[in-house]
């Protein structure tokens, strides 16, 4: 008998929750992470399987077919992903039980975008996090406050995350708990994910892009600007937060962005007006209130988007009705 042997740690074990529509990128970054972990630490560390409600294909909206095998009464597995889905409305997110079982037997349920708004919606509890997209709409549906808008929140053996590209910062962490942070860094390196983040880091939200300029004054200028939608503070006084010259600020934003702070702030506003008009219900007079437009909303809107809001409200519609 082969003395290290009798070491080997036993295998990690996941299990992936699916539904018609998953997310296909969510799903990529959690398998591909914990095969190239695998690979990089030369042994098996971690097995994963696919799992649905009935066994069989399931289908994503990019068209990959996954196959799975039935939910079991009795699971065993360490980590549980269940992951989001085109549709925030479909009924086979609604897994409170299935959940439950999983919590029963001491598994950590790690619940992606939509399917953590559906968790989110069915416990009322506000302070677990979800995709920004989503919570829109939970304020609208349930009332849902403001709540917080990190990638991903912990209480016990729940995790709701923001899911999308944040699935990989949060299979990265939980891999680390598992297997030397070296490894981790290197299947970070593989991937070429060149910063893990921390799961408290706040969501790029409000249809921004990612910005990492690398000027720590743009930087904090931007995040007053994610922070101040509703009610926009003036250019001078951010230019006086964040202490430097009007003149600097502009030329900051055109060397970087290639747009003046003007233009960059009412197209923050005008994307979370956007997200708020295709994912809620709400007048399109209290969005433009909402996003900082107590007037010129439809005129702006259509500068960026060639567009009015009520054409695309109305598109929304038939879209629901045909």
């Amino acid at each position: 008998m082969n003395p290290a042997a009798d070491h080997t740690p036993p295998l990690v074990t996941v299990d992936l929750l699916l539904v018609d529509g998953f997310v296909l990128t969510e799903y990529t970054a959690v398998v591909d992470q914990l095969r190239l972990a695998n690979r990089v630490s030369l042994r098996p560390v971690f097995k994963w399987r696919s799992l649905s409600r009935e066994g069989g294909p399931i289908r994503c909206l990019s068209d990959a077919v996954v196959e799975t095998v039935p939910f079991e009464s009795r699971p065993d597995a360490n980590y549980v992903f269940v992951l989001g889905n085109s549709d925030p409305g479909c009924s086979g997110l609604s897994m409170g039980r299935v959940i439950d079982v999983y919590v029963a037997r001491n598994s950590k349920v790690i619940l992606l975008a939509e399917a953590a708004s559906r968790f989110i919606e069915e416990r009322g509890d506000p302070d677990l996090t979800t995709h920004w997209e989503n919570r829109a709409l939970l304020q609208e549906q349930i009332g849902l406050g403001d709540g917080t808008q990190v990638l991903a929140t912990e209480r016990g053996q729940i995790i709701t995350s923001a899911g999308m590209g944040s699935t990989v910062d949060v299979t990265l962490t939980i891999m680390a708990r598992h297997i030397p942070s070296a490894t981790v860094s290197t299947v970070a390196d593989i991937l070429l994910h060149d910063r893990i983040r921390d799961l408290g880091t706040l969501q790029p939200y409000g249809g921004k892009r990612i910005v990492l300029t690398g000027d720590k004054e743009l930087d904090e200028c931007i995040e007053l600007m994610q922070a101040n939608i509703e009610e926009p503070l003036p250019i001078a006084e951010l230019v006086r937060l964040i202490g430097v010259s009007s003149r600097s600020l502009e030329r900051r934003f055109r060397d970087k962005l290639s747009t003046r702070p003007t233009e960059y702030y009412r197209a923050l506003r005008l994307n979370q007006a956007n997200n708020l008009l295709l994912n809620t219900t709400m007048p399109i007079s209290e969005i433009a209130l909402a996003c900082g437009f107590p007037s010129g909303f439809t005129r702006h809107y259509r500068a960026l988007f060639n567009v009015t809001p009520q054409a695309v409200r109305r598109q929304r519609k038939m879209a629901e009705n045909p």
